[in-house]
């Protein structure tokens, strides 16, 4: 397990003392799960990009016909 040092304004620091108090867990715990779900988030949303970029370049897009569908179905 890697150790690593980070900076965090005062607020976040006290907000995360209180989580860590409340929850009875570590701060170190707290922390890890936050960067844990963070990464996961930000890795399932680069991903879908790059797939919707590679659509993009492939030339598929919707029509106009089935953007129109769709918005008619969500009531937008």
């Amino acid at each position: 397990m890697s150790v690593m040092s980070v900076r965090v304004a005062d607020e976040l620091a006290q907000q995360l003392e209180a989580l860590a108090h409340a929850t009875g867990r570590s701060k170190s715990f707290l922390v890890a799960e936050a960067i844990g779900d963070y990464l996961e988030r930000e890795a399932w949303q680069v991903q879908a990009i790059e797939e919707g970029l590679k659509e993009a370049d492939a030339g598929d897009f919707a029509s106009s016909d089935e953007v129109g569908a769709f918005f008619a179905k969500h009531g937008a």
